[in-house]
Order: structure tokens, then C-alpha cells, then sequence
């Protein structure tokens, strides 16, 4: 069984006292495909350094976080640029809009997001989709971008069902982590309605850890708490889960 987990943070500073130990527990639960997105500049080190130790496991992305994008955004958007014209990255991401923190950076969301979009169509790259209070936000520019040079991942997916099937009509997956396991999560309530072959799992590590490890520090062999949660759901083995989750992943990836 091989377990991809599409959205790990596994460069974070909270694993730097234990990384490898982290990265052995999830290769012993079958995770073994890793795949990275960026944040802002200040980590890019530390995502190369994470690929070096482990060139088998790990797919790189890069982009600008929209909870990263501030005055500087010209700055780091040339940053990504630079980047994705230098090397092959797998995906351009984590991108889009946040309301949730802070408002104020709004604009530079909204160009930041269409610009980052415009290069993965470019390069003929998926793109991994952040959205926090920003459904509205997001799906007014996915509608001006939307084509078949359009797809990836929305990562996080935490919405209802009439927002899932318009996030798939613009060839998003949906990337279903650990809220999938909350008593209040809500998705899990209507999830069964929408094809196995629309989503692939993640963890958001260190981040959004499922239950039973709610509130604690979140780590990609978690993610089986989510495949599991998934196979009871759709009323399939977890073997069924995982090989239909990475083949997805493969779908949009390309490897």
C-alpha cells in the first residue's frame, strides 16, 4: 500500500528536533510520497535541504502563502518566478486567498493569486490552493482562469457540498486532511456523494492534526487516521482509499 500525503510542511520548524524520526514513522504507516509547497522566500532553503535528504519521498512546490504576502510582494512573487524558471518544482503552491487573519493585504492576494495562476498555466503546472473565509474570493478569479491549462489541488478543503462540485468543475481536487475526522468537521456528512476519484488526502503537518491527536503537533503518518475515516465513509478498505488517493495524485502531478 502507498499512501500519498499531497500537502506536508515537513521543512517546518517544528520537526527540526526530530525530522527524520517524523519522516521513518510515515514511511513505516506506507506514506511515502511527500509533497511540499512553499511558503515565501525564507524557507526555500530548508525545502531544498528536506529534498536532499530525501530525494525518493520528496516533490517540491513553490509559490507565495497569501498569509505571506505583505508590502513586499513584487519582491517575492519575482522570488517564485526566479525559482520556477530555474528548476522543475511538481506544482505551484501553497497559493491563493486568507480573510481570516487580516484583511489588509486583499489586493495584493487577489493579483498575487492570478499572477501565480497565470505561471502554472505556463508551465503546465497544478496549483495548490489555500482558502480560508475566501470561497467568494477565490471562485471569481478561478472563473476568469478557468480552462483546461487550469487544475490542481484545493487544498484544505473544508466547505459544503455545493462549493465542492464547483471546486471540481474548475479540475481541483479536493484535498481532505484532518478536519475530515472532527465531530464538527461537517464534511464528512455529505463527502460520500462526491467520487473517490475527485480527491486525495493530506495532513497540512504540523498543522490541522486528526483526531485522536487533535491539538497536537500534526505529522504525515497521521494521515492514515484520515484514510481510515475516508475507507469508512465510502465503504471501502483503506487499500482502496490509498491506491485510489495516489493514483489521483499521480493524475495531477504527473508523477
Amino acid at each position: 500500500m502507498i499512501i500519498t500525503d499531497t500537502h506536508t510542511h515537513l521543512y517546518s520548524e517544528q520537526f527540526n528536533e526530530d525530522r527524520n524520526d517524523v519522516i521513518q514513522r510515515a514511511l513505516d504507516a506506507d506514506v511515502s510520497r511527500f509533497f511540499i509547497p512553499a511558503i515565501d522566500s525564507t524557507y526555500l532553503d530548508s525545502m531544498l535541504q528536506l529534498e536532499k535528504d530525501f530525494p525518493e519521498n520528496t516533490f517540491l512546490m513553490m509559490g507565495l502563502h497569501p498569509t505571506h504576502v505583505k508590502e513586499n510582494v513584487e519582491e517575492e512573487l519575482a522570488f517564485v518566478k526566479n525559482w520556477l524558471d530555474k528548476r522543475t518544482f511538481y506544482g505551484v503552491g501553497e497559493i491563493g486567498i486568507d480573510l481570516y487573519w487580516d484583511k489588509t493585504f486583499l489586493k495584493q492576494q487577489q493579483y498575487a493569486f492570478r499572477q501565480q495562476i497565470k505561471w502554472a498555466k505556463e508551465k503546465k503546472l497544478p496549483i495548490a490552493i489555500h482558502c480560508r473565509d475566501a470561497f467568494d474570493e477565490i471562485f471569481e478569479i478561478l472563473e476568469e482562469e478557468k480552462g483546461a491549462d487550469l487544475f490542481g489541488i484545493f487544498h484544505c478543503f473544508t466547505g459544503n457540498l455545493k462549493q465542492a462540485k464547483q471546486a471540481i468543475s474548475y479540475n481541483m481536487k479536493l484535498g481532505i486532511g484532518g478536519v475530515v475526522t472532527f465531530k464538527n468537521g461537517k464534511i464528512d456528512q455529505f463527502l460520500n456523494e462526491i467520487p473517490l476519484e475527485h480527491i486525495v488526502v493530506e495532513t497540512d503537518a504540523p498543522y490541522l492534526a486528526p483526531t485522536p491527536f487533535r491539538g497536537k503537533r500534526n505529522e504525515t503518518s497521521y494521515i492514515t487516521k484520515v484514510v481510515e475515516k475516508l475507507a469508512d465513509i465510502y465503504q471501502i478498505s483503506n487499500e482502496e482509499v490509498a491506491k485510489t488517493t495516489t493514483q489521483n495524485s499521480k493524475d495531477i502531478f504527473g508523477i
